[in-house]
C-alpha cells in the first residue's frame, strides 16, 4: 500500500490530537515535523516515527520535495507563508482555525485554494451529533437559537492578547459560530458586546504576556433566512466547581433541541422527548475525510474547505469590530 506523506507544521497540543488518529491510518505516514520549540519536535519525532524535524517550515519547505499533504497547526499570529507555500505547490494542508489574524491573507488563500484539497479545523462537522441537528432542522420552522462556550483562561501566550488570540468567540467559541453557519446558511448581521470586569490581569505567570482579551462577550446573529441567534463566550470561571452548560438551544414552533457540546443532543416534541450521546471520535473522523479527499484529487469530499472556513472567520471578525464600535455589523 502506497502511503500519504505528511508533514506536521506546530508540536503544540492540539496537532498531538489529530496525530491520535492520524497513527492508527494505515495509509498515512508523518515523514516530517517543524516547531520552533526542540523539545516539541523531539516529542513528535518520538511519537510518530517522523525521520526529519526542522527549527521552522521554511527549513521544512526548502528540504521536502515529496509530500502529499501538510498540516499546519500554529498560532493565529504565525501564518507566514505556509499557507501560501503549500498553493504555490499545488499542496492540500489541513489548518487549525482560525486560520489567521489577517483577514486580507485568509481572503487571498480563499480565493486560491478553490481547486486545491483544504481543510480547516472545524471537526465538530463531522460529529453524528451535528448530523442528527442538521436533519432535525431541515423541516423546522426556527425563530430563536441561544448557546454559549464558557471556561477559563487557556495560560497559552497568544490567548492573552486580543490581538494575538481575536479574543475567545473569534478563538474558540468559533466552533459553535461555524456549527451555526452550518445550519442556518449566511449571517446577515450581527452586533456585539464583551466586558474585562473578572480577571485580574496579574494573577497569571510572569512567563505569559499581560492579559488585555475579552472576559466575556456576547453576540447576536441575525441570519438571511430570519434565524436570530445569540451566542455567549466567556473565559472566566474557575476550575473549582462551577459546572456550565455549554452547546445550543435551537427553539422551533413545534419542536426544540438542546444540543450539548460534544456530548449529547435531546430533541424536545409534543409528547415525546429523544435523547442521543455522541458516538463517534469526531477529530479521528475529520482527520480521514480530508486524507480521503487528498487521495481523491476532490475538495468538495471536505466539510469544512478552507473558502468556506473564510465566511466563519468573517462572521467573527465582524462580531469583534461590533465590540470595538457599538454598532452593528453588516455581512
Amino acid at each position: 500500500m502506497q502511503k500519504l506523506k505528511l508533514a506536521l507544521i506546530g508540536c503544540g497540543g492540539i496537532m498531538n490530537a489529530h496525530v491520535r488518529g492520524l497513527l492508527t491510518f494505515e495509509d498515512a505516514e508523518i515523514v516530517a515535523v517543524a516547531d520552533p520549540r526542540q523539545e516539541r519536535t523531539q516529542a513528535m519525532k518520538t511519537r510518530t516515527g517522523a525521520t526529519r524535524s526542522y527549527p521552522s517550515h521554511v527549513e521544512l519547505f526548502e528540504n521536502e520535495d515529496n509530500l502529499d499533504a501538510v498540516y499546519i497547526c500554529v498560532e493565529p499570529t504565525a501564518h507566514k507563508n505556509i499557507e501560501e507555500t503549500c498553493i504555490a505547490r499545488s499542496l492540500p494542508f489541513m489548518v487549525e482555525k482560525p486560520m489567521t489574524m489577517d483577514m486580507d491573507q485568509a481572503k487571498a488563500i480563499a480565493s486560491a485554494t478553490t481547486n486545491l484539497v483544504t481543510c480547516v479545523g472545524f471537526q465538530d462537522r463531522y460529529l453524528d451529533l451535528t448530523d442528527r441537528i442538521r436533519e432535525e432542522v431541515s423541516d423546522m420552522k426556527v425563530g430563536l437559537v441561544y448557546g454559549s462556550w464558557i471556561g477559563g483562561v487557556p495560560q497559552v501566550w497568544w490567548w492573552m492578547k486580543k490581538d494575538t488570540c481575536g479574543g475567545q468567540l473569534y478563538e474558540q467559541n468559533i466552533h459553535l459560530l461555524d456549527q451555526l453557519r452550518y445550519f442556518f446558511g449566511e449571517a446577515d448581521k450581527v452586533y456585539a458586546t464583551c466586558g474585562r470586569t473578572l480577571i485580574n490581569p496579574n494573577e497569571f505567570p510572569d512567563t505569559l504576556p499581560s492579559y488585555d482579551t475579552d472576559d466575556f462577550s456576547t453576540a447576536t446573529i441575525t441570519f438571511k433566512n430570519g434565524v436570530v441567534a445569540n451566542l455567549m463566550s466567556g473565559c472566566y470561571i474557575t476550575k473549582k466547581g462551577n459546572p456550565v452548560r455549554n452547546g445550543l438551544t435551537i427553539i422551533g414552533r413545534d419542536k426544540s433541541l438542546e444540543y450539548g457540546l460534544r456530548s449529547n443532543l435531546a430533541i424536545y416534541e409534543s409528547g415525546r422527548e429523544t435523547k442521543i450521546t455522541k458516538q463517534v471520535d469526531q477529530m479521528a473522523l475529520f482527520d480521514r475525510a480530508f486524507l480521503d479527499a487528498v487521495k481523491a484529487g476532490d475538495p468538495s469530499m471536505v466539510r469544512s474547505p478552507y473558502a468556506d472556513a473564510y465566511k466563519t472567520l468573517l462572521l467573527g471578525a465582524a462580531a469583534n469590530k461590533s465590540m470595538e464600535t457599538g454598532e452593528v455589523v453588516k455581512l
